[in-house]
C-alpha cells in the first residue's frame, strides 16, 4: 500500500533543496508551496518568470497535484493558458510518480522557447523599421518623378508666390516712401486702379458737359500745304 504522506513528505524536502531562492512553503495541510520559475535569457529584462503554486491532494502523486499560476512577470495572458495546458499534459503523463520537479522543468524549457520567439520577433520588427526607413531615404533622395503635369503645377504655384512677394514688396516700399512707383507697378501693386476711370465716369454720368462750340467742321479749318495730300515741295517755286 503506497504511503502517500511519507512520498509527499520526501518530495518537498528534495523540491526545498533544489530550489531553495524560488521555494515557499505556503500550507502544512494539505501541502501547499510555490515554486518560481525564470527563463534563461542572458538579458535581465529579457527574462520571463512565472510563480507557480501546487497544492498536494491525498493520494499524490497516483492523482494529479493541484496547480495555478499566481504571478507572472514578461509574459502574455495567452502563453500563461498555454503553460496551464502543459501543466496539465506533463501531469497526466507522469501519474504514479512524483513529478513536480518534472512539472517544474516542463514549464522552464516552455518559457526558454516564449523568449526565443520574442527574441524572433523583435528581430523581424527591427528589420522591419529598418526597411522602411530605408525606403524612406530612397524616395527621399530620389524625390518625386517630375512630369510636365507636376511641373506646370509647381511653375504656376512658384509664379503667383513670386509675383505676390513682389507686390506686397513694392507696396512696403511706397508707403516707407523709398520708391516712387511707375504706372505699371501702380495697377501691379493696386488692381483697383484698372476700373477706377471707369468708376469716375459712372459716376459723373449726365453731369459731363462737351461745349461743342469749341470743335468746327473739317471742312471749314484751313489746311498747311503741307497736310494737302497732293502737296509737292518740288513745285514750289522759289523766289
Amino acid at each position: 500500500m503506497t504511503d502517500y504522506s511519507e512520498e509527499q513528505r520526501n518530495e518537498l524536502e528534495a523540491l526545498e533543496s533544489i530550489y531553495a531562492d524560488s521555494f515557499t512553503v505556503l500550507a502544512t495541510s494539505p501541502a501547499s508551496f510555490s515554486i518560481t520559475v525564470s527563463s534563461e535569457a542572458e538579458e535581465e529584462e529579457e527574462n520571463v518568470v512565472v510563480t507557480l503554486k501546487f497544492t498536494y491532494v491525498k493520494t499524490y502523486p497516483d492523482d494529479a497535484p493541484l496547480y495555478e499560476i499566481i504571478s507572472q512577470e514578461n509574459l502574455e495572458d495567452s502563453d500563461g493558458s498555454g503553460l496551464l495546458a502543459l501543466l496539465q499534459e506533463q501531469a497526466q503523463e507522469n501519474l504514479g510518480m512524483v513529478m513536480i520537479f518534472t512539472l517544474v522543468s516542463a514549464v522552464q524549457d516552455r518559457l526558454n522557447e516564449i523568449v526565443d520567439q520574442i527574441k524572433t520577433r523583435r528581430e523581424e520588427e527591427k528589420l522591419i523599421v529598418e526597411k522602411e526607413a530605408e525606403e524612406a531615404e530612397k524616395v527621399r533622395f530620389h524625390g518625386t518623378p517630375v512630369t510636365i503635369e507636376n511641373f506646370l503645377s509647381w511653375k504656376a504655384k512658384f509664379d503667383a508666390d513670386l509675383a505676390e512677394m513682389r507686390r506686397k514688396k513694392l507696396k512696403e516700399e511706397e508707403q516707407s516712401g523709398k520708391i516712387k512707383l511707375t504706372g505699371k507697378q501702380l495697377f501691379e501693386t493696386d488692381h483697383n486702379l484698372d476700373t477706377s476711370d471707369i468708376k469716375f465716369l459712372e459716376e459723373a454720368g449726365s453731369s459731363v458737359e462737351v461745349d461743342e462750340s469749341l470743335f468746327q467742321d473739317l471742312d471749314d479749318l484751313e489746311l498747311d500745304d503741307e497736310d494737302d495730300p497732293d502737296y509737292n515741295p518740288l513745285d514750289v517755286e522759289s523766289d
